[in-house]
Formats: C-alpha cells, structure tokens, sequence
C-alpha cells in the first residue's frame, strides 16, 4: 500500500514537473528553468554567493534596483548577486591617517581631529535653509561642525556638549574660520580603534553612497565560504600568493594604496585567477569540439581555382597565406577552428569563399552567419554574383524571408540542394535542417557569444568552424576572447588602394563643411554622414541622425537618404540600393553601417560627435570609404572643447591607418571589456585582470589550463573539482556544460 501511494506521488510529481517545464517554454521562460538546472549542478559551497544581494541586511527594493543598474546593468535583465558585490573591487583609498591639529590642517584635505563640543546652534524656527553648527575646539584652535538640514536631537546624541569626539571629514578654511561640513564619521574616545583610517572607493552609480556600498560589500565578504586552492601549487609557491580569500579580502581591506594598484600581490592572484577560468573554458570547448571529430575534407580544387579566375582582383599575399592555413586545417581528420583576423578591407569575404567552395566540392554545405541582415544582404549580393559565375548554387535565409518562400529555403537546405547559405540568427532556429552542413562561417564573431557558436557547428556531425572579425584585436586580447582557436592574420589592403585622408574640425564651423559637401555632391561624390542617436534625447546633447537628416535636406539642393536601426529591413535595403545606384549621393546613417557595408564610389565619411566613438568604432566606420580607386577624406566632427582621452583618440585617427595599431592604441584608452564590446551572461567581467598589466600572467593561466586539460581532461581528480568551483565562480558555467555532455 506503502508502495502504490510513493509510485503513485512519484507518477503526480513527474507529471507535474514536466507541465511545469512545457509551460515554461510556451511562456519563453527558459531560462528560469536553466537557472533551475544550474543550481543544481553548481557546487554547493557556492550557494551563498549565488543569492540575491536583497538578502543583505539593509538592502531593500530600492536599494537593489541601484545596485543591479551599477553591478550587473539594467539592460541585462539579470539580478545582482553577492558574487557581483564582491567582484566590485575599488578604485582608490581615502586615507584618514593625517591628524592634525585645527591650527595646522591643510585647506581641502582629510583630516582625523580630536574636538571638545563646547556648543550647538540650531537653525533658527522655519529657516531651515540655514544649517545647524555645532562649535568646537581642540588645544590649538576652535572650529565649526556645519550640518545642513540637522535633526537637533539625533546631533545632540551624536555630539554631545562637554565631551570629548573624534571627527573625520574634509578639513576647510571659509572667511578665515575652520569648518567641516558634515563629517564622515564622528566617534567617541572609546570607539576610535574602530574607525576605518583606511577606506576603499569604489566606483559607484545614482542611489548609491560610498557607506553604503562599503558596508554591503564588507558583510557580503562575511558570507564568502572558504573556497578550495584551485591554483598551481608551484606557481602560486613561487609568486608568493595568498589564496583567493584572503586577496580578495585584501584587495577590499587596503592599507595604502598600493595594496590596489595592478602589480601588488592580490591584484596579480585574483587576475590569475579570472584569467585561468577563462582560459580553461575555452580550452575546454576546443577539446569538447576536437573530441566531436571531424572530416578530412579532400577537394580537387575545382571551385577555388574557378573563383580566384572569377575574382577580379588578384589575391594579396596574407590572403593566400590564409587560404593555405584553412585549406591544412580542412584536410586533417579533426573540426577547424580559426579566426580570420582582418582590418577593414583586407578582403576576408573571399577568402571565405574560397573556404566554403573547398568544403562543398567535398560534397557539404557551407554557412556564412553575419549579425545584421544589412552585411547578410551585402555578402548574398557580392558572393552570389561570383557563386553564378561557377556553378555553385547560393541561398539567403534571415527574418524577411517568410511563408511559402521560406519553407522552400528549408527544405531545399534540408535535400542538399543549397550548398552555400547566407543567413543572420534565422539560421539557429529550430526548423532550420543541413543535409550536411561542413563549414560554418561566422561573421563579426565579437557580436556572437561562445553559445552562438555552439549552436551553429551542431548543425552538422564534423562542422568546421571559421570566425571572421574585421575588428583587430591585440594579441592579449585574442588569447582571452579566442584561445580556443587557431589565428590567421590579413595585413595588406587590397592592390590599388589609396590611403583615406583623416582630419578633424570642431562643430562650430559645420556651415562651412556643408558648402564642402554641397560641392563635393556637384562632383558626382558619395557622402556617409554618421551620427551616433537615432532621435533626439533629452539626457545627451547630440545631434540625431533624424535632426541632420532634416537639416541637411533643407540646406542642400539635393535627395538626402536616411537609415538607422528602427528601420524595417525593406526600407534599409530602398535606401541602401538608392545610395549604390546614385539616385542618394548623401546618406545620412547611424552606426548600422559600421560593418560590412560596401560602397566603393563613396568617398568622404563624416563622423559627427566623433569624440563620443571609441577608436575602433571610428576606424571601422572610416573603413566605409577608400574602397575604390578614388581618393577618399575622413572629416571627424567634435564638440569642443574636447576632453584628454577624446583629443587622443581623434589624433590616433589622424597620424595612423593601421587597425591593429590602433586596436592597441583602443585597449590602452578604454580597456578590454568596452574595445571587444561583450560581456558574458552571469560573469563579473574583468574586474582584476587587464592585459596591460597582466598579459604575463595571461600566459601563464594558458598554459595551465592548457596542461589541466592534457591532464586531467574531465576535471575529476582533487584540483579538478577546485577548478570547476573556479569555472562557476567566474561564470563559465558553459564549460561546465561541456564537462558533463562529454
């Protein structure tokens, strides 16, 4: 009896749960239930990191809603945890260690005083714009304690007259009288031991204090549970390291401060570690594709040669180096993984192509994904048109294609009839089916995220995988974003290539720009104006791409295209095919045109506001001109005045042509985490590690990683269970995944 109600309470549950899970995808509330799947596959001592930070003492709604906007990003539509608080480390110290007397304190500086309260005035009744003083003294002077909007009988409490406090706060001389307005800690003779002579500063956000963040952050160090040395023993014995604890403790407890500076200690433990977790997920995902196997492809090359005739450029040295390195890669009996690094124009599309047509006289499909239907559209055009030329048949498959005419692509993909599909992330959906896809081919991979990649090559049973960047990317950062693959480098322009003239001019003399572009469109020239906001918006004041467009409509006797993201792709491609055939000679764009699109009659790129661009953004919109033989002008539009990084950057711009230079300049301006434009769902980012300082132990976090994998490539044995704690920790729950699917 016992029995049939536990069979029966089994059957109910299981019913239940598997009603639970198909209402959950009906409702698109997936990731709840991954959420529910990784609790349960994260190790369990890391349960108190993994909770909200709501379920700190003092944090309520309001307060969480800040912290999520300043620790994770509203925008992500995740909530803040206590492992983002902790990974929140500061910036600088306030140092309260200088105790002087009255007398002798310095204007403006941070003082720690030892004051007898002698007494209080209250603001008078109903002027409470007048603040409350107390008046103080020590042997050498008097002072006075301002305190605006001053509840008496919370001051009275705090400072009581006769007795004897010590205060610490900005030290000010106002109309030769010593002031203190509000001061950041007042204590008695018995509670000074307590008071931080020390404290950190963190980077902070609206609805956010300093005491607030540094005493969320030192109860959430509080809850860290002493996790396991995940280290190389060696290693950390011969940098002299302390364990994850007690750097992370450090780094949030700092005595001066060089204690948070990139080369003491903890800085270079903690970056140890956020390295090596990165490093061991994707030299974990590099084996798991390796494991997967591949195909040795062996085509006659009839494809390749036909194309190359076709092509009618010839191809550049680093073009054919390339091809060459693809072409081993697809010969051997394992998956490919490379990247394709190329600054703008250097021609990855055909090398590409010459890829894909290798794989498909093999007798596979080839797929190029591309982030916007814009470039899918731009590769269908300039890929089809050579596709025709040798036989090979071409399809396009994004979010237009719909009905009739989309389930004919599916299924003529699903029979093999398509060899080479273009497409943006319509290709990852479910109904999408390859007879046999061999090569997949992605475009601005930094737009993509590891499972995206994922995802694609699991379309085939021995996909090859080639990723496309035409963002150059520094060394340091290609072994963090891409270590699991093997890199090619494109480092000429194409032959006939002229050099794109850059120079600057400040907004204030626009109306003489704009007699320059009225001549220049007489001269049969095509103009990109790039704006960086769609509409107006009250919070930033910048000019939009809808404002300029109206504004140059009225000043210029000429047709003014427009395009920008909100646009449907129908009208994208109107004004688009406009601008190519001349009926436009000025478009008037946003960033939407940054990657891929090709003009090669266009010849002046203005960039308004350029001083709100990063580097690399300002290099790849450039790259939109100088694609012909004609010569090409980059006019970068700033308002002044300009600050220090902004003046650096436009004259960067200015003195080089050199991508990877300038990828380098970038990282060096702003930083990893903004120059590859990603952030990993659930990670800290990098909060330690920075590739300006570390790349040494970049390096060595490789090699580890790479050695754990040889090792111990299932992470089962004692340092292989600290290392999958690492993984969780730092975020790289995919790797995890990879573990346990084999």
């Amino acid at each position: 009896m016992v029995i049939n109600i536990i069979a029966l309470l089994i059957t109910v549950l299981t019913f239940s749960v598997c009603q639970c899970i198909f209402q959950a995808v009906a409702n698109s509330q997936i990731n709840t239930i991954t959420e529910t799947i990784e609790i349960q596959m994260r190790p369990t001592i890391l349960n108190p990191l993994f909770v909200p930070v709501s379920n700190l003492s003092g944090i309520g709604p309001k307060l969480e809603k800040a912290l999520t906007r300043l620790l994770v990003g509203a925008e992500t539509g995740e909530i803040a945890r206590i492992c983002n608080l902790l990974f929140h480390i500061p910036h600088s110290i306030i140092d309260r260690r200088n105790q002087p007397d009255i007398a002798s304190a310095t204007h403006s500086s941070i003082v720690t005083l030892k004051i007898h309260v002698d007494r209080h005035q209250p603001s008078p009744p109903g002027r409470k714009n007048v603040p409350y003083r107390i008046h103080v003294h020590d042997q050498s002077g008097e002072m006075t304690l301002v305190f605006f909007q001053g509840r008496a009988q919370w001051l009275e409490k705090l400072l009581p007259v006769g007795e004897t406090r010590f205060i610490s706060g900005t030290f000010e001389w106002y109309n030769g009288q010593a002031n203190m307005v509000h001061p950041d800690h007042v204590v008695s003779e018995q509670e000074f031991s307590d008071l931080p002579l020390v404290e950190p500063v963190y980077p902070a956000a609206a609805g956010v204090s300093q005491k607030v963040l540094t005493k969320a952050i030192k109860t959430a160090l509080e809850t860290l549970p002493q996790l396991p040395e995940w280290g190389n023993a060696a290693l950390i014995s011969r940098e002299k390291w302390d364990d994850f604890n007690t750097a992370l403790a450090a780094l949030h407890q700092p005595r001066d401060l060089i204690d948070l500076q990139p080369n003491s200690p903890s800085r270079r433990r903690l970056a140890y570690d956020e390295y090596l977790s990165g490093q061991l997920a994707l030299a974990l995902l590099r084996m798991r594709l390796k494991k997967l196997g591949g195909r040795a492809r062996k085509p006659g090359h009839r494809f390749s040669a036909a194309i190359r005739e076709a092509f009618p450029h010839q191809l550049s040295h680093s073009q054919n180096q390339a091809f060459s390195e693809i072409q081993a890669d697809l010969q051997k009996p394992e998956r490919m993984l490379r990247l394709l690094q190329g600054d703008v124009g250097s021609g990855k599309t055909i090398v590409a192509l010459l890829a894909m047509a290798e794989v498909v006289e093999d007798g596979a499909q080839a797929a190029i994904m591309a982030p916007t239907e814009i470039l899918a559209r731009q590769h269908f055009q300039s890929i089809g048109e050579i596709c025709k030329k040798v036989d090979l048949r071409v399809e396009i498959l994004t979010g237009r294609e719909k009905g009739p005419a989309r389930k004919d692509i599916y299924q003529r993909m699903k029979s093999g009839e398509l060899q080479i599909i273009i497409g943006t992330h319509a290709l990852f959906q479910s109904k999408v089916e390859f007879n046999n896809l061999g090569l997949a081919v992605i475009d601005e991979q930094h737009r993509f995220g590891v499972h995206q990649r994922l995802m694609l090559s699991d379309k085939g049973s021995a996909t090859d995988i080639l990723v496309m960047t035409a963002t150059p990317i520094p060394r340091t950062l290609v072994m963090t974003a891409y270590g699991d693959m093997d890199v090619s480098k494109l480092t000429e322009k194409p032959a006939g290539r002229i050099p794109v003239k850059t120079s600057a001019m400040a907004t204030d003399k626009l109306d003489v720009l704009v007699q320059r572009i009225a001549r220049a469109i007489e001269n049969g020239q095509k103009i990109f104006w790039i704006c960086p906001l769609v509409e107006e918006s009250e919070e930033l004041n910048l000019t939009s791409a809808t404002q300029r467009h109206e504004t140059l409509s009225r000043q210029l006797d000429t047709r003014v295209g427009l395009i920008h993201g909100r646009m449907v792709a129908a009208e994208k491609d109107s004004v688009m095919e406009a601008f190519r055939n001349g009926d436009t000679r000025l478009l008037v764009a946003t960033t939407v045109v940054e990657v891929g699109v090709d003009v090669p009659d266009a010849t002046i790129m203005v960039i308004e506001h350029a001083e709100r661009f990063g580097l690399a953004q300002l290099h790849q919109l450039r790259g939109r001109v100088g694609r012909g033989l004609d010569a090409s002008h980059c006019i970068l539009l700033y308002k002044s005045p300009l600050g220090e990084i902004a003046k650096a950057r436009i004259n960067i711009m200015r003195e080089s042509e050199d991508g990877f230079r300038i990828a380098e300049e970038d990282l060096r301006l702003r930083g990893e985490g903004e120059l590859l434009g990603i952030r990993q769902s659930g990670t800290p980012g990098f909060s330690m590690a920075s590739s300006e300082h570390h790349s040494d132990i970049l390096e060595m976090a490789r090699d580890d990683a790479r050695l754990m994998v040889e090792t111990d490539p299932a992470l089962e044995g004692p340092r292989g269970e600290a290392l999958r704690v690492l993984l969780y920790l730092f975020g790289q729950d995919q790797a995890v995944r990879l573990l346990r699917s084999g």
